[in-house]
């Protein structure tokens, strides 16, 4: 056991790998492709293939072979152990030291007290836009709904507007934000923050006020669709109604009988969604 504690914080001692195994714990069900954890934290492939190798061996990420690509993916079970030796050996199970935020209560949304949801994505143009909308319709006041990008364009996209207007959404408080503006000490404490594009979720995130809980439900920008108008106009609703299915289920959970981790597994469920109809 002693070994192995050493061997996985060895494997982390290193900015580089610590930046590649946060990568895959924010992605977390999912796996990442090794060329595009490459390209995210600007390695060239041989040294991101080292890091890699050096994570796996310390039993921290898994590998799988799709095709002609590898997968890689946080390992919880050498995850657990790593902090089950520190804690529980080292710390002696101090409960001072060793306590857990799976113990700490979920607040029931109610329109006295509603959860603050913040999306995320790049440009904060499309997606988070349309996600912004959704919860605050299909949360039924619930919710207190915000959006914000990595990199954000300098409003919404016309084109995702013009949408809403159309289903009757009242689009008169959207407009891309930096994401900055919610992580500061005067800003709102979330309650949940969901990525909504791959690239937002492979950054490093800043430290949230609050510890919110956070899952990745990512899908295709639908502003970069290619082809006919007919075509592009296809992937936006395709992606406003992946939402929606997403963003009902969320709005219908069980806040009341779920403790932390199975809200966990159910928001990180509710990610590999797609629309229904």
């Amino acid at each position: 056991m002693e070994k192995e504690l050493v061997t996985q914080l060895n494997a982390l001692a290193h900015a580089n790998r610590l930046d590649l195994f946060r990568l895959l714990v924010r992605r977390y069900p999912a796996g990442v492709p090794a060329g595009e954890i490459a390209t995210a934290l600007d390695f060239k492939p041989n040294t991101a293939s080292a890091y890699l190798a050096t994570l796996k061996q310390a039993d921290l990420i898994r590998q799988e072979r799709q095709g002609t690509s590898l997968i890689y993916s946080a390992n919880l079970d050498g995850v657990r152990g790593l902090f089950g030796g520190l804690l529980t050996g080292c710390c002696q199970n101090r409960p001072d030291i060793c306590h857990s935020l799976a113990s700490a209560p979920i607040a029931q949304p109610t329109p006295e007290r509603p959860l603050k949801v913040l999306f995320l994505c790049t440009g904060n143009s499309a997606r988070s836009i349309l996600a912004e909308a959704l919860l605050r319709r299909e949360g039924a006041g619930k919710f207190q709904v915000f959006s914000a990008g990595t990199r954000p364009a300098s409003k919404p996209s016309p084109a995702v507007l013009q949408l809403l207007q159309s289903k009757g959404y009242d689009t008169s408080e959207l407009n891309s934000k930096q994401r900055e503006v919610y992580a500061g000490p005067e800003a709102p404490k979330m309650d949940f923050i969901f990525t909504v594009c791959d690239h937002a979720a492979n950054e490093e995130c800043p430290t949230w006020p609050g510890q919110p809980m956070s899952a990745h439900w990512g899908l295709p920008d639908p502003l970069k669709a290619q082809g006919s108008e007919a075509e592009r106009h296809l992937a936006l609703l395709e992606a406003y109604a992946t939402l929606k299915t997403r963003i009902k289920s969320f709005a219908a959970l069980p806040f009341e009988t779920l403790d932390r981790i199975s809200l966990q597994h159910q928001t990180d469920a509710i990610g590999g969604q797609i629309a229904t109809n």
